[in-house]
């Protein structure tokens, strides 16, 4: 018998949030975590935020919704808030009730310098690193560093000379409609002599001599080898010795008192110096030798071992780390501006893939 295509909708609706979430929604598990990591951050709230004034939206809820927009790749704040209005799973997660109203995008606008300032990206991180610390979750060990380029939220045609002289000098005359066409052939553009007025800090930079050059910033990220966990990141401007200048320093705040841990990297940290300030850490660096017309810094008393080689497999799993921050978390091009914006973006992103992983792991020993 055909049903009836009614149109009046119920007046009512009886049931929480609660009843219409599945138990074995794979965001209950993230929920649990994600409460538990910003209770912790209670404490760091209250110093934020002043204790006289109109109530604000809670942070804890900006953050639920922060970290939606990623797991989800919801492009823009405004398209979050349109999901959040009728998006019962995602009121479930932030933790509204089905007849609150959303609040307007620009909200998070006026509290991110809020959280910048409190460095909340950071403790987020933290917390959740210390749930998989009292899991048995992370290698203290063997660990793997590299990095990647994060696109910069700035046109090529921003990219403009620094000096006084070259700005007196008058323009040509531009061509018709609102996007003129720029002709950069013979021009000489470095980081030296020019820089972006959109975004200064970001740096024209390639990572090979066949690709070509972008204003881009570098997110360097530190992974444990036994499950692939993230345990730091930092995101510095483009330069030719970032990567290797970011891995020490990673490798000198890596905890153990001491104890001697192995590092793998690719062919571009294999150099004499990088070497060198990783055995003085007490570094052994298990990094892939690079000896395409020239001797490697690695030598037969790092490549003999058997945890070499394991190191070396384990190493590429940090690609996975970067595939899901620049496809699933949208990181492939920065919507911000300026270091320090890209670089909180960059971490708690860094901290929703750890949630990622941690919720698989959960399920897979189950």
């Amino acid at each position: 018998m055909r049903g009836e295509d009614k149109q009046q909708h119920d007046l009512f609706s009886y049931g929480s949030l609660e009843d219409r979430v599945p138990q074995d929604h794979p965001l209950r598990p993230i929920r649990g975590m994600v409460d538990e990591a910003l209770k912790a951050l209670s404490p760091k709230f209250d110093a934020i935020y002043g204790s006289e004034g109109r109530p604000s939206i809670a942070p804890e809820r900006l953050l639920r919704a922060l970290l939606l927009q990623m797991l989800y790749t919801v492009r823009s704040e405004r398209m979050l808030m349109e999901q959040l209005d009728y998006n019962l799973l995602f009121r479930w997660f932030v933790g509204l009730s089905m007849n609150e109203e959303v609040w307007h995008p620009t909200v998070f606008t006026k509290n991110r310098d809020r959280l910048l300032e409190g460095e909340i990206a950071r403790e987020f991180f933290e917390q959740v690193l210390k749930q998989a610390r009292r899991q048995h979750l992370l290698s203290s060990e063997h660990f793997t560093v590299d990095g990647t380029m994060i696109e910069a939220w700035a046109g090529q045609k921003s990219f403009q000379p620094k000096s006084n002289d070259d700005a007196l000098k008058p323009p040509p005359p531009p061509a018709p409609g609102s996007n003129p066409t720029v002709n950069y052939h013979g021009q000489k553009r470095t980081n030296e002599t020019h820089e972006s007025k959109t975004d200064p800090a970001a740096r024209l930079y390639r990572k090979s001599n066949s690709a070509e050059a972008k204003l881009v910033y570098l997110g360097h990220v530190l992974t444990e080898n036994r499950n692939g966990l993230i345990v730091n990141t930092v995101l510095t401007q483009a330069t030719g010795k970032a990567e290797r200048e970011a891995a020490v320093e990673m490798a000198k705040q890596i905890p153990g008192g001491g104890q001697r841990v192995t590092l793998g990297a690719d062919k571009a940290y294999d150099t004499k110096g990088f070497v060198e300030q990783l055995r003085e850490l007490n570094v052994t660096p298990h990094v892939a030798r690079n000896t395409g017309n020239r001797s490697s810094a690695i030598d037969g008393r790092t490549t003999r071992h058997e945890g070499y080689q394991v190191s070396q497999r384990k190493r590429k799993r940090v690609e996975e780390v970067f595939g899901w921050l620049k496809t699933v978390a949208a990181m492939r091009k920065t919507k911000f501006r300026g270091q320090e914006r890209v670089g909180w973006m960059f971490t708690f992103a860094a901290a929703a893939y750890n949630l990622i992983r941690m919720r698989n792991l959960a399920a897979a020993t189950a």
